[in-house]
This record gives structure tokens, sequence and C-alpha cells, in this order.
């Protein structure tokens, strides 16, 4: 395994990165646990400092892996640790009943960060038959500063770009919701997973409100000029102070990244559904962020689910709304 990927299982074809060991969509959430090699606890254990051959506490917790005895990381006393198992339970009720079957799940960072990743059992094709699935991630970090996650994430077949979209945002007439697509808890306070599902709404709703959006971006047209613009807008150029910056008008001001999706715009898997829309143009961002940027694929698949390339996901897919509005 690379780096970052320390342990992963998946379900049907081998994932667009290569990673991980096959194993069958059947199982259920503990039996993936088990697979994916997340059968550990990480346990509380007080911290110290020696000085002068004498202890000293620190006044914060180790959380120190069963396994190995590995310290994933140093926290203070208000800090809740949420269990590997506890993290798969929340998905046992919807695989018992059928709606979803649980998909990859792992271990990054060295164990400092845990995910699984089920599907839900729904998809949609538009322009034809490009296919949207539905998935529901829940990331599980065991790392000083970073939140519980539990988000709706839509994947497109065709290239299996991992898309994004902050539907909390009343930023188009054609979607809006009063519940989040994504649900972050931090570690001090108790885990309550049935106050996360009311949150999330799960997935059909925003499913729905997915299809929706992406429908709305195929109906409206890119121009040579508007794209520049929004390519600029989701990787802008910072070759020159902001004082000195002039808008940008041409493909050669671009920065690097947005060059690489202007590139992309054309060749990418699937370009030729709604092609010249801005479906297209979100797209081909995504395409960017999941399978050219990064070192590696380990690398790029944590960024694109908990990094910065998810950050530069939704900027994209907002922008791209804000776009076709204005189309």
């Amino acid at each position: 395994m690379s780096h970052e990927v320390e342990t992963m299982a998946y379900a049907g074809e081998l994932p667009w990165h290569g990673l991980g060991v096959p194993v069958s969509n059947e199982l259920t959430p503990m039996m993936m646990l088990e697979k994916a090699g997340l059968d550990w606890t990480v346990d509380e254990v007080p911290s110290f400092v020696e000085h002068n051959g004498v202890q000293i506490p620190t006044g914060q917790k180790s959380l120190v892996r069963s396994t190995d005895s590995k310290i994933l990381t140093n926290v203070g006393n208000g800090w809740h640790p949420v269990q590997n198992y506890e993290a798969f339970n929340f998905f046992n009720e919807f695989v018992m009943s059928g709606d979803m079957e649980m998909h990859t799940a792992g271990s990054l960072k060295g164990g400092q960060m845990v995910w699984a990743l089920a599907k839900v059992k729904e998809s949609f094709d538009i322009f034809g038959d490009d296919k949207v699935e539905s998935f529901l991630l829940f990331s599980n970090p065991h790392q000083y500063g970073k939140a519980i996650d539990v988000k709706f994430t839509p994947i497109r077949v065709v290239c299996n770009n991992t898309l994004t979209l902050s539907l909390e945002q009343d930023s188009t007439k054609h979607v809006s919701s009063n519940r989040s697509t994504s649900a972050k808890l931090n570690h001090r306070v108790a885990f309550d997973a049935d106050s996360v599902k009311e949150t999330l709404g799960l997935a059909h709703e925003k499913f729905a409100m997915y299809k929706e959006m992406a429908l709305h971006l195929g109906s409206r047209r890119t121009t040579a000029e508007s794209l520049i613009k929004y390519y600029n807008d989701v990787f802008p150029s910072t070759s020159r102070k902001q004082g000195e910056r002039a808008p940008v008008t041409q493909y050669n001001d671009l920065s690097k990244n947005a060059k690489l999706c202007y590139d992309a715009l054309e060749v990418q898997p699937g370009a030729h559904y709604a092609e010249g829309s801005w479906w297209q143009a979100l797209n081909s961002v995504t395409y960017v962020t999941d399978h050219v940027q990064g070192k590696n694929n380990d690398n790029r698949m944590y960024n694109q689910w908990f990094g910065y390339m998810e950050k530069a996901k939704i900027n994209a897919a907002n922008k791209a709304v804000e776009y076709a509005n204005a189309a």
C-alpha cells in the first residue's frame, strides 16, 4: 500500500485509484469493518513527559490503537473518541433493510482517518445514459483537530468523478434545502447517530435535488468568455499581486490548474454528454481534481474527500450554478 492508504477493502469493480482488496458487496457493516482491517479500538491513555527522570502528567490523553499500541494523536480531556464499530453501526439499519450496501472502507494516514462508504440503491440517468449514483460517506478521524463528517456523495459513473454541491445554500431557484448534505461533529460531544440522520435527511431528498441541479446545468450553454471566467473563479491566478491583477480574459492568463480543466473540457470521459453546457464544464473540474491533480492515486483519494480538492469542487459546483443562472 502507498503512504496514505494503510488498509482498504472494496466491493464491485476495482476503484479508479487501483487500491484495496476485493470483497463481496453483500457484507454487513461489521463484516466490512473486519475485511478492511478496522476491527480495532482506540484507548485513552494519560500522557506524560519525562524530565530529570520524573514522569510529569501533561494534562492530555493519547489515543492508542489497540492492535499495535501506536499513538494516533494527543487530545485534551474533553475529547470523545468514536470507535470504528460505532461508525460502521451507523449504516446497519440501512444495509439490513436493503436500502444501502457497503462499498469501500479503510484506514488512511496510519490509522488517523477511518472511513466507510455505502452505496445508496438509487441512481439516475440524464442526457441519455450519463449515470450518477448515490453514496454516503462516513469519515471517523482519530486525529486532533479533525471532525467526524457524514456526507452525501454522488459519483458520476462514466468517469468515476466524485461530485459535490453545497445544497444547503440557496444558490439557485432550482436547488435549495433546509437541511444539509453533510453533518460535521466535533469530538467534544458524544456521537449521536440519530441526530446525524435527522440533520442529513439522508440521501433520497438530496439525490433528487442533485438531479434537478444537473439537468439545470445541462440546459444552459457556456461561452468562450464565460468559461475563462469560470475556470479563473475556481482556480484563480496568483502570479501577480491582487492590486496589480488585470481581469483574466484569455487562456494564457489562466493558472496551471485552470488550464488543466480547460484542456480537459472536450476530452474528459463523458465529454459528449450535454456538450457545451455548464454540466460539461463542472465535470471537467471534478475530473481534474479526482484524476489529474495530486502526486499519486492515494494522495488524490484523500484530498478529494477530506482536503483541498473537496473545497475546490464545492466552489466549482456553486460557481457553475451561478453562471448557469446568468446564461
